[in-house]
């Protein structure tokens, strides 16, 4: 199974870092990653993960997630990859 890691926040450093080690401790593995910073303060950042080999559930990895985006005070949002396409259909 795949998803996708949305995180929004403002920009500081180790939000990649915060994110990427959640998501190592579930053994998650990213596939591919895409960040931006807007204006100089808005962090945007979008992560596809493989999650087949993953150690605990979907919603203990999404618990993992939001308690370290809370952590360094970012949003961070998980979805899984098929909801994620369904939504975004034209």
């Amino acid at each position: 199974m795949r998803a996708i890691v949305s995180v929004l926040g403002q920009d500081k450093p180790g939000i990649i870092a915060h994110i990427s080690h959640a998501l190592y401790e579930a053994n998650a593995n990213i596939l591919d990653i895409t960040q931006t910073v807007l204006r100089d303060e808005v962090f945007a950042m979008t992560m596809l993960v493989d999650l087949s080999a993953m150690k605990v559930s979907f919603e203990q990895l999404k618990e993992q997630l939001d308690a370290a985006g809370e952590k360094i005070g970012i949003e961070v949002r998980l979805m899984r990859e098929e909801i994620f396409k369904s939504m975004h259909r034209v």
